[in-house]
């Protein structure tokens, strides 16, 4: 099978990401990056290899009308697609589709295509967290409990870190984010507002402010782990980098509280920290799902229709890929 990747918004923050983790691993995957300003991705494209930029404005009907959707087998959509032009193109002309910006009420219209449709190659839902891989983590430390009372997770958001367009303008106008919000709550989902809402988050020493966020972790979550009260919030504060006085890195804390296999109570929070940052993370998850779209883990090729993470990525896989790619993650038990 042929491995030849568009990357729209390719050369911004998160897409460079993508494009840097995926060269880093494959070097004869073909990789596009598109955007307005293309001559803005040519230095990336060298640097990468077997790589080229092609001009691509989602704002531009006209530029959409001409583009030759069906010379690539797979588009990520590294940029915000309100309209879903990207999955609809995708899913006309036969190919996988991978998009990122989509949070807990905009999925309605995509998956009705893709139930009408039935797509002849991969429709994958990423916009969880980091691309999917704290619902991963999530679900694999899950699997120490026989019964999940609660799972509640917190992203800390450095300000140092560079997000990109696509997420920064997310918390500069924290409205656009948390003007509502869906969270699962004695096992019935309920949308809140933020604002009445904040959830103090004890990270070491500091007790940070949680604002809850409807991502697609949620649903997801409730499917995999049977757990009847789950929500997530963002926090706003230095990480763990910044504090040691290196880089900010992108750190998230996951808590899960119930009745372990071996019959007690407990409460575990995993820590996943990224060193390189959140642009970094995203780039790993969207690399692991890439590798099952095309099965170049040595695995058959996903099969076509929507897919969430947790239908596309084994949790094994993608921690391996996160140990040799320096991400940490650890665990213990808290109160």
């Amino acid at each position: 099978m042929k491995s030849r990747i568009l990357i729209a918004g390719g050369y911004g923050v998160i897409g460079t990401n993508i494009a840097r983790n995926i060269r880093k691993a494959y070097k004869n995957v073909e990789i596009t990056l598109a955007g307005r300003n293309h001559e803005n991705g040519k230095a990336l494209a060298q640097e990468l290899g077997n790589a080229k930029t092609i001009y691509l404005d989602m704002k531009n009907p006209k530029s959409i009308e001409m583009f030759d959707f069906g010379q690539y087998d797979l588009i990520i959509a590294a940029l915000r697609d309100a309209s879903d032009i990207l999955s609809h193109a995708a899913i006309k002309h036969g190919i996988a589709h991978i998009g990122l910006s989509e949070v807990a009420d905009q999925v309605v219209p995509l998956l009705f295509k893709g139930i009408q449709t039935s797509p002849k190659r991969p429709i994958a839902f990423l916009a969880h967290q980091d691309a999917g891989v704290i619902t991963l983590l999530a679900q694999k430390a899950a699997e120490k409990f026989s019964q999940v009372y609660s799972i509640e997770i917190a992203g800390v958001y450095d300000d140092l870190d560079k997000l990109g367009p696509m997420n920064q303008s997310d918390f500069e106008n924290s409205a656009g984010l948390t003007e509502r919000a869906l969270l699962l709550q004695d096992n019935k989902w309920i949308w809140i507002d933020p604002a009445n809402h904040v959830r103090k988050v004890q990270i070491g020493d500091r007790v940070l402010d949680g604002y809850p966020v409807s991502l697609l972790d949620l649903p997801s979550l409730a499917g995999t782990t049977g757990a009847t009260s789950i929500r997530w919030d963002y926090v706003q504060a230095d990480s763990i980098g910044t504090l040691a006085g290196d880089k900010p890195s992108h750190d998230t804390y996951i808590d899960i509280e119930g009745i372990l296999q071996s019959g007690e109570k407990a409460k575990h929070r995993v820590a996943v920290s990224d060193p390189k940052g959140q642009g970094h993370l995203v780039g790993m998850g969207v690399l692991t799902a890439v590798e099952r779209i095309f099965g170049l883990d040595g695995q058959e090729p996903a099969s076509g229709g929507l897919h969430l993470p947790e239908t596309l990525v084994k949790p094994e896989a993608l921690m391996s890929r996160l140990e040799q790619f320096g991400v940490k993650v650890s665990t213990k038990s808290i109160k």
